[in-house]
């Protein structure tokens, strides 16, 4: 990161502790060092602050740290304020009363993952618990893949040049040529699609959502059980929702 007489760093270690608690739900001062690759006495202060402005508690018999409730409120203007997310707050309802099925909004990181922003779930079966905040990997998830299929081309090498492709279950695609083919073919058909990637058992499609430029900034998708689906059946009858949805929530996209 460059250096300037404006940055803090001791913030910048602070805001990495609290980002390091998203893969642990509790962590000691070491582990804590670790994980952000600072010195124990570093750790010992920061997690000393935080625990003392409320969004660290430590548990006094183990000593291991966990995040509190107001962490919580660091993101909620972004969620409550931002003008894409009450834009398709009404579009997502209408899409799950459509569909009858779970309907998620999620927009890109700098860590070339998704990130579920908002979520209406279904009445048919119960889903795997995703918070706001999940991230998956674009390779993996349709959502990410209707966002790659509209990158400059330069861009989309770029990112899969990079990429850290991992399996997630037996059929994550992690092969670049096939990759490349998905993306295209979300290109051509408007919609990007996956099956059983990131979870087992999980089938789903998802479009783009482009901003007053033309610019990719968001993927809504819809995603639903097999056996009940099959992938064919799901491109047939949701690919055309998804679609339409994002056409709908991008026209009042800036």
């Amino acid at each position: 990161m460059a250096e300037s007489a404006l940055f803090i760093q001791s913030l910048e270690k602070g805001l990495a502790v609290l980002q390091a608690f998203r893969a642990n739900e509790t962590m000691n001062l070491r582990e804590i060092a670790q994980a952000c690759d600072i010195t124990s006495g570093s750790a010992q202060r920061v997690a000393y602050t935080l625990e003392q402005c409320g969004y660290l508690k430590k548990d006094s018999y183990t000593k291991r740290y966990r995040v509190t409730v107001k962490a919580v409120g660091l993101g909620y203007s972004y969620l409550a304020r931002e003008p894409l997310f009450q834009n398709a707050h009404a579009v997502l309802h209408q899409l799950n009363q459509e569909c009858g099925e779970i309907v998620n909004l999620s927009v890109p990181d700098e860590t070339d993952h998704m990130v579920f922003v908002m979520r209406v779930p279904t009445s048919k079966h119960i889903p795997v618990y995703m918070p706001v905040g999940t991230r998956i990997p674009m390779h993996a998830s349709s959502s990410g893949r209707a966002m790659l299929a509209y990158l400059p081309p330069d861009e989309l090498e770029r990112k899969l040049a990079t990429a850290a492709f991992q399996k997630h279950t037996p059929h994550t695609t992690i092969d670049q040529a096939m990759l490349r083919r998905l993306i295209d073919e979300a290109r051509q058909n408007r919609y990007a699609y996956a099956d059983e990637e990131f979870f087992q058992g999980d089938v789903n499609v998802a479009a783009t959502v482009m901003n007053e430029d033309s610019q990719p900034i968001a993927a809504i998708n819809i995603s639903v059980p097999k056996p009940r689906w099959s992938l064919e059946r799901a491109r047939l009858d949701l690919g055309p929702l998804v679609i339409r949805a994002a056409r709908a929530i991008s026209k009042n996209a800036t």
